[in-house]
């Protein structure tokens, strides 16, 4: 057990997210894990449900509390939780990747969300709760996500969850520290290194209809940029736009 974590194990709770918020026990000074074989009501980002099998995928949620933070800068939380869990992920198979926000995608399949709850003041950021859920060991989903995936169904056989929640840890922390000194642009970097469809000219749809655009660039407040063909530059806050899969 790495120092400064603090684990919870539950079989069954309404979210994770909603337990830490709760939650008043013993706490890691670097983060609190909390993770359950089963969510009743899980939650993805934007008021959207996470469809979880119970016993057989992976939900957790990690509180941390990072240093002098400030609050224009609360997207690296986002950013650390999804590289943590897409480096986790690339342990297994290639083909992984970002999908702006939140998502990991494995080539145009959903496998992983993670949700970011942040706790403000004046001096900054208090303490953020990263909210993950990643498809194990389910093959078959009933939820209106289109597009699902597991990474048992990827690799061909099922894989010990708490493996791969180990290893979340591991790069979560390493994540974590960076941000704690201040290396905002290396985290932001690498972040963006591995987004999907960061080349080319793809189709989205935003309130005005569909459009061909390619990916400019993701701002400090998370706003993502879309270059169009005739030069336009589009700036969309998360829901404001939609990836069109193939």
């Amino acid at each position: 057990m790495t120092e400064g974590i603090s684990y919870i194990h539950l079989d069954e709770v309404e979210s994770t997210n909603s337990f830490l918020h709760a939650y008043s026990g013993k706490e890691g000074s670097l983060m609190t894990i909390a993770h359950a074989e089963y969510q009743t009501a899980g939650r993805g980002q934007g008021g959207n449900r996470w469809e979880s099998a119970k016993g057989l995928n992976l939900t957790f949620s990690v509180k941390s509390y990072p240093l002098d933070l400030p609050v224009n800068r609360q997207y690296l939380m986002l950013e650390a939780g999804a590289l943590a869990v897409y480096h986790a992920l690339s342990g297994y198979s290639d083909g992984f990747s970002i999908k702006w926000p939140n998502d990991i995608y494995w080539k145009d399949y959903k496998i992983s969300g993670t949700l970011s709850e942040c706790s403000v003041s004046s001096h900054g950021v208090r303490s953020c709760i990263l909210g993950t859920g990643i498809n194990v060991n389910q093959t078959h989903f009933q939820g209106n996500v289109p597009n699902p995936i597991s990474l048992s169904t990827i690799v061909g056989h099922e894989v010990s969850r708490m493996a791969l929640l180990d290893t979340v840890t591991e790069h979560l922390t390493v994540l974590l520290e960076r941000i704690n000194k201040r290396d905002y642009e290396m985290v932001d970097k690498e972040y963006k290194q591995h987004l999907y469809r960061s080349n080319g000219y793809h189709l989205y749809e935003d309130a005005n209809g569909r459009f061909e655009a390619e990916y400019s660039d993701i701002l400090d407040n998370g706003h993502l940029l879309l270059k169009r063909r005739d030069g336009l530059v589009s700036e969309y806050a998360f829901k404001e736009v939609a990836f069109v899969l193939p």
